[in-house]
């Protein structure tokens, strides 16, 4: 018996320390507290000074185009990455006109598909508090031939995922805004309504954020408060409050200041005009050297911070757009697309949508791109209209050994 309870114990003895073990925690993951940073080459710092102009220009034009009292919200990074997927298919006049429209002039395709790899992938794992997805999709028709170096291209570079599809099957834009909403999570939905008998290709980038502020809002602290609205109409919305440090830059009738996510590698940055109808007379300034100028010239500030909760969706066609910035060649007839197919394409739409809601705890955004393309000319099925007296054969085709022959003049007869 005595030796059992030794046995026991010396099992016992054995087992403690590896319930011990066990049940030691892990040590809690830390973050930085501050932004880290991004190491940038030449070619990187020189796209990204490009893909900021072309994201204020575009922003200005989208902006003359809306209505006055409408929110507006686009992705310039989903907008470039789609429009740059499709600039590897582009040639001759076509594709300088796209390089300059998106502002990259100097640049050449491969160095923009490099460096758009290496910033994805450093954009989406600088800081893990903040939830960021970039996805690209290739969708052609089936009966479409596209060149595998363009395809090839695409998947190296920006990780498209390639979709087939049946332009006869009336479920082909739900398959497309069922791939883009699970992309977005959820948040840009029936962005396709139909499409064009004659669309061959589409290209889609879809981005999706989210993220928490770096300094919160308590909930207890939100009221009703008058926001003034373009023409002079006051309307009581959510108002935010807190009292933080926050980067502040007061510059000549606005304050532009900067509210971080997580770490601070991702920000948001308001331009708030001093005059209530005072964004026209911003607009004219902004370029991407004065934003340079105003960034660096920001302090940090102890801030008395009313910030009203905000949620809204909203949908572009942008082709009249991107024609006025300089790429009006690539939705005409004279387009060059020849490294996509050997058939003459054009760019026949450039559809946006974006969506963003901003409350006590951080910001939920997602946006896509859909990049349709077509033939230049609509090619016209032959037609034969078997109406009148034929002949036929009958043949076997490997040894061309005909069977039959035959004349019909009278279908009827027997």
């Amino acid at each position: 018996m005595s030796k059992v309870i030794f046995k026991a114990a010396i099992a016992l003895l054995f087992t403690i320390p590896l319930t011990f073990f066990s049940c030691k925690k892990e040590p809690a993951e830390t973050f930085p507290t501050a932004p880290v940073p991004i190491d940038l080459t030449t070619d990187q710092i020189s796209l990204i000074s490009s893909e900021n102009s072309f994201a204020l220009d575009i922003f200005k034009k989208v902006i003359e185009n809306s209505v006055e009292s409408e929110n507006v919200i686009i992705s310039p990074l989903s907008i470039s990455s789609a429009l740059s997927m499709t600039l590897n298919g582009a040639n001759g006049a076509t594709r300088d006109a796209m390089l300059d429209a998106l502002r990259v002039n100097g640049l050449t395709p491969d160095i923009i598909n490099n460096s758009y790899k290496t910033l994805t992938q450093a954009l989406l794992n600088v800081d893990k508090r903040v939830l960021i997805s970039i996805a690209n999709s290739l969708w052609t028709e089936k009966n479409f031939v596209v060149k595998k170096p363009f395809k090839d291209i695409l998947t190296q570079y920006y990780t498209a995922e390639s979709k087939s599809f049946d332009i006869t099957d009336p479920l082909v834009p739900t398959q497309i805004n069922s791939w883009i909403d699970s992309k977005t999570n959820g948040l840009i939905k029936n962005m396709i309504d139909k499409l064009d008998s004659s669309t061959v290709m589409l290209l889609i980038n879809a981005i999706y954020f989210k993220g928490k502020w770096n300094s919160q809002f308590d909930k207890n602290n939100t009221v009703q408060g008058p926001f003034y609205k373009p023409g002079g109409e006051t309307a009581q919305v959510p108002m935010m409050k807190q009292t933080s440090e926050f980067k502040i830059y007061n510059g000549e009738g606005f304050t532009l200041a900067e509210f971080p996510y997580g770490q601070g590698n991702f920000v948001m940055d308001v331009i708030l005009p001093v005059d209530n109808n005072g964004i026209n007379n911003i607009l004219p300034l902004l370029n991407d050297n004065s934003l340079k100028s105003w960034l660096s010239q920001m302090y940090e500030k102890k801030t008395d911070l009313t910030f009203p909760r905000f949620k809204y969706v909203y949908k572009k066609e942008l082709k009249d757009i991107l024609t006025d910035m300089g790429m009006g060649i690539a939705f005409t007839d004279n387009a060059d697309f020849s490294n996509i197919s050997d058939i003459s394409l054009l760019i026949s739409f450039v559809k946006h949508q974006a969506f963003i809601e901003t409350n006590e705890e951080g910001t939920e955004a997602a946006a896509a791109t859909v990049v349709g393309l077509e033939p230049t000319a609509i090619i016209s099925p032959f037609i034969m209209n078997i109406d009148h007296s034929f002949l036929y054969f009958i043949r076997e085709t490997t040894t061309n050994s005909i069977l039959f022959m035959g004349r019909v003049v009278d279908p009827l007869a027997e």
